[in-house]
């Protein structure tokens, strides 16, 4: 099948956004931006040992982020130190090893840009088929623990008493949004990530009645932001990446203004 590159990035990032709603949703609801900020970082970490090790990227990518929520939850088990602090630990090390094995892996150094802000466009139709395959598991996946995760999110207590495996349930959800980073990093790349889901979350929230509309909308405002920074990529010449977390940021700033305004008057 012979598709332009651009229409092979619509549909990859189109792919990234059905999912970016409801992992956003659930992300915002249980305050875990920076948690994202973690895996992001650790992704140029994994990109490297792709490079060393010579595998898939999306394999090293998904097992490098798997590798740090399994150290993020070990570490929160066995140790006095606050989550927060965790966090910030293993982000910045993870980080900084990953640009030193950068700096010295040949070739990589010319590519860093690529895997910092992504390169969407030059994204492969395998690599789109293989975006919707975890989509589709992504996605039912949380189907499946939905109504846990609102349990959940509500109330973590009041989830144990119902009989809700909760430690179980967190950890679920931690490799569901280490494997949608890991695949989402070659659209946005590593700095970028966390907005892509984020941002669109964060604006459905403004606009949404209840947890499943806002997943809903989340997905919509994310496919938007795809489609309107691919279009201001092709048009304006900008880098595709930043463009789509611009995008989904105005998007943001809009029903934010609007809401104040309409709530001003209605007051």
């Amino acid at each position: 099948m012979q598709i332009d590159y651009l229409t092979r990035a619509l549909l990859a990032g189109l792919g990234i956004a059905l999912i970016a709603g409801p992992i956003g949703s659930i992300m915002v609801w249980r305050r875990l931006s920076y948690f994202g900020d973690t895996l992001a970082h650790s992704t140029l970490l994994g990109v490297c040992f792709t490079y060393l090790l010579n595998v898939n990227i999306y394999l090293g990518l998904i097992i490098m982020c798997s590798l740090v929520t399994c150290s993020l939850m070990l570490f929160l088990s066995r140790s006095a130190l606050a989550s927060d602090t965790v966090l910030g630990i293993l982000s910045h090390s993870t980080l900084a090893l990953g640009l030193i094995l950068a700096s010295n892996i040949p070739g990589m150094r010319t590519d860093l840009s690529s895997y910092l802000y992504g390169d969407i466009l030059a994204i492969r139709l395998d690599e789109v088929i293989g975006i919707y395959i975890l989509a589709a598991l992504v996605m039912m996946t949380l189907i499946k623990i939905w109504r846990p995760t609102l349990s959940i999110s509500v109330h973590e207590d009041l989830a144990v008493v119902e009989g809700v495996a909760v430690g179980q349930i967190k950890f679920v959800l931690m490799l569901l949004i280490a494997v949608v980073f890991a695949v989402a990093m070659k659209l946005v790349g590593a700095l970028l990530i966390t907005a892509l889901v984020i941002i669109p979350a964060s604006c459905a929230r403004q606009m949404a009645r209840n947890p499943e509309s806002m997943a809903v909308i989340g997905s919509v405002v994310a496919m938007l932001a795809v489609g309107g920074g691919l279009f201001c990529s092709s048009i304006y010449d900008w880098p595709a990446g930043p463009g789509i977390i611009c995008v989904a940021t105005s998007f943001f700033v809009t029903v934010f203004v609007i809401k104040k305004i309409y709530l001003y008057f209605r007051s």
